[in-house]
């Protein structure tokens, strides 16, 4: 059994690798509707290896049970096959990943080659569970059953969301209407803009990385491209939204991961020069995705405003100042540029709020470091409106800070975060560790920048989330699928200023 053993716990390990890394971090799909059924065929497969898991851990499965093992064997080959097939309909995977799923096909084939002539010998015994405990391994099989179960059940769950999210209503395109492009539309703040342009029966085309999964989560009418070429230059486009950049916080910021982070906010610039040169019509405006991370790490009481200096050197700051010096680049063609420097953006299907939100509702809420950190924060919903009046309002131009008026420090969003479902927070993090480990990526963490939305509010834009107590109360109630509460005051503790 030892080398049944080594193999189911390589098998184990890789597909836990496979999930995390492909299905969450890259192709998010508990977040995609159009992944519905792919999930749905992840958490069977996942139910079933958490039977196997359990099953070979403490028993040998003697005369007809072995047919039991067998005909679980039997089932997850078909509902791989199914999967592969709803892989390639949907979505394009990355070489990676198919290389993966091949190196995890193999494993799976040598598994059941030797898991063959042990079943025949089990069959050939009388019927019987037989007791077949081997110490570390079993609690070991024990383990990996109850993760894979849990995956299992989260999955299900993403499905039945998926499932339960209405098809956004959506207005026919007037003939001959100018478009709305948006770059990284199948992205947090992407999705929620397309589908409230849709609403407005407004044209929409899409650059995205995978066409196949674009088509499948929007309406038909939204056109989804893989590349700027595929723009015929008589194409009317009025306005482009530039969204696209690869998440800050995650991967360490090596030196690779540094150039990965630039580039994937920079490279589009020549592309979308090109574009907007050969276009018979030309955009009238440019509205380009920032962060407050411009503004690096102020000294401590610093609010800042759009005038506010970056801070050469803090790789946040650098990061944010080279995408947006690209941006400004599309000036000089003409177009009206509004560069929107994003805070934390708060939604229920996907950026920082669910996790936060998840250790809230357990009482894993925490303070990190002293707390004093500032937080600046959006709502989703500001997010999309604030890109929909820079888009409108020809008197936006140039950096618009995209945060809400009202400043928290860390440890008051944490307290009131958990007190929007009705716990409270009794741990803290200290700052030393998470920047031994992180490194630099701390600073977004454990640092923060108080940001005042000075150019936003002087222009008129109204805020239908200017506070947390209006925020999060209804954050909970959305992700809890409940109606929204009365908005609840924070906690004594919180540290709230205007």
């Amino acid at each position: 059994m030892l080398l049944i053993d080594t193999i189911l716990i390589c098998q184990a390990l890789l597909g836990a690798f496979d999930n995390l890394w492909h299905h969450e971090w890259q192709a998010r799909l508990p977040q995609q509707r159009g992944a519905r059924r792919e999930l749905a065929l992840h958490a069977a497969r996942e139910a079933l290896y958490g039977a196997l898991f359990l099953g070979l851990a403490w028993w040998a499965w003697h005369g007809l049970f072995a047919l039991a093992i067998a005909i679980v064997l039997a089932v997850e080959v078909v509902i791989t096959l199914a999967d592969f097939l709803e892989e390639d309909r949907t979505r394009q995977l990355p070489p990676f990943e198919r290389w993966l799923h091949t190196v995890l096909t193999v494993s799976y084939g040598l598994f059941v080659g030797v898991m063959g002539p042990v079943l025949l010998d089990w069959a050939a015994e009388p019927t019987a569970l037989v007791a077949n405990g081997r110490g570390l391994v079993s609690w070991w099989f024990t383990a990996m059953a109850a993760g894979v179960w849990a995956w299992s059940v989260r999955n299900a769950l993403a499905v039945r969301r998926l499932g339960e999210v209405p098809a956004p209503a959506v207005l026919p395109v007037p003939r001959g209407a100018e478009a709305v492009l948006v770059t990284g539309g199948t992205g947090f703040v992407g999705r929620a803009l397309v589908a409230r342009l849709r609403a407005e029966g407004r044209r929409v085309i899409v650059l995205t990385r995978d066409v196949r999964q674009a088509r499948l989560q929007f309406d038909p009418a939204v056109t989804s491209v893989g590349s700027f070429d595929e723009i015929a230059p008589e194409t009317r486009i009025g306005a482009i939204v530039h969204l696209a950049g690869a998440r800050v916080l995650g991967r360490p910021w090596t030196a690779a991961r540094r150039r990965e982070l630039v580039e994937s906010r920079t490279r589009l610039s020549e592309a979308l020069h090109a574009l907007v040169r050969r276009l018979e019509q030309r955009p009238r405006v440019l509205v380009a995705a920032s962060a407050v991370g411009y503004y690096g790490v102020p000294e401590a009481g610093t609010r800042c405003d759009e005038g506010t200096p970056p801070q050469p050197g803090v790789f946040q700051s650098d990061l944010c100042a080279a995408a947006e010096h690209e941006a400004r680049r599309l000036e000089g063609l003409g177009l009206r540029v509004v560069r929107l420097r994003f805070g934390v953006v708060l939604g229920t299907e996907d950026g920082a709020y669910p996790m936060q939100a998840l250790a809230a509702r357990l009482g894993f809420g925490a303070v990190l470091g002293n707390g004093r950190q500032p937080v600046p924060w959006v709502h989703l919903e500001d997010a999309v409106g604030l890109v929909r009046w820079a888009m409108a309002d020809p008197a936006v131009q140039g950096a618009v800070n995209a945060v809400a008026p009202e400043h928290c420090d860390q440890a008051g969003f944490s307290r009131a975060l958990a007190a929007s479902f009705g716990r409270r927070v009794w741990l803290r993090m200290p700052g030393a560790p998470l920047r031994a480990v992180a490194g630099e990526m701390a600073t977004l963490l454990l640092d923060g920048q108080a940001v005042w939305p000075r150019r936003a509010l002087a222009g008129g834009y109204r805020f239908r989330y200017a506070t947390l107590r209006q925020a999060l109360p209804a954050l909970a109630a959305a992700s809890s699928g409940r109606p929204a509460a009365a908005c609840v005051e924070p906690s004594p503790s919180t540290t709230v200023r205007r």
